[in-house]
């Protein structure tokens, strides 16, 4: 079965983009806004624990997901999938 890439890309980017999203808005509910660098601000520039950050992190989750969904399903498409055409076996002659 094939992937659809656009369908996969921007399911994949939904989801990381509002994980990003909801989960900085999780860790301000429990702890506050906080001053420090939590580990995803090593990886995304201008990320942190604040309101404004939950925004750049769904900004840049949109981004990652989409290209990184992309990719996965053309790899998978190219990789995992079937050929179209596919090898038939001899025809006996007719009788």
């Amino acid at each position: 079965m094939k992937l659809n890439v656009k369908a996969f890309s921007f399911t994949c980017a939904i989801f990381l983009g509002l994980g990003m999203f909801l989960y900085t808005w999780w860790v301000i509910a429990f702890e506050g806004p906080i001053a420090e660098v939590s580990p995803l601000s090593y990886g995304y520039r201008g990320y942190c624990i604040s309101p404004l950050g939950s925004v750049i992190g769904l900004g840049y989750g949109l981004v990652e997901g989409l290209i990184g969904g992309a990719v996965f399903a053309w790899l998978y498409n190219k990789l995992i999938c079937e050929p179209k055409e596919k090898a038939e076996a001899p025809k006996e002659p007719a009788k």
